[in-house]
């Protein structure tokens, strides 16, 4: 952080009454740690908006005995190899197994990846969490 610019924002006292619970529940220190994290948010969903070079993570449970799916999945993370920091497979039970990938490139990239895994028959649950390379959100 190059340094601290103090500034004053106006609110109506129920949203900053509503704000204050959402700090506590939330186990802020105070309110600048939490106008910060709300201002980072909605720059990573901008980065994501804008196409950037960004970072994330899918995840994904589905059902190893559905005929193929295993192999699809492989082939479509080998076609999607320039993205893919890594991936963990995680056997839950004789049935479901657990995959988390780690990806990294450019936002559209990634988004086309997520939705073809999750459209996927067999594929049980997916979720996706955006995050930023860190490069442009302080």
């Amino acid at each position: 952080m190059s340094g601290v610019v103090r500034f004053g924002v106006s609110l109506d006292s129920d949203l900053l009454q509503n704000f204050d619970k959402h700090i506590k529940v939330k186990k802020y220190t105070n309110r600048s740690e939490a106008i910060r994290d709300l201002i980072r948010e909605e720059l990573i969903k901008q980065e994501w908006q804008e196409n950037k070079e960004v970072t994330g993570a899918i995840v994904l449970v589905y059902n190893h005995h559905k005929r193929e799916l295993a192999n699809w999945l492989i082939d479509v993370q080998h076609h999607y190899f320039n993205c893919i920091l890594s991936s963990q497979h995680i056997h839950l039970d004789e049935d479901n197994c657990l995959e988390i990938i780690a990806v990294y490139g450019i936002a559209e990239r990634i988004k086309e990846l997520y939705e073809k895994l999750k459209a996927k028959k067999g594929v049980k649950h997916t979720s996706f969490t955006e995050a930023t390379t860190g490069k442009k959100v302080d």
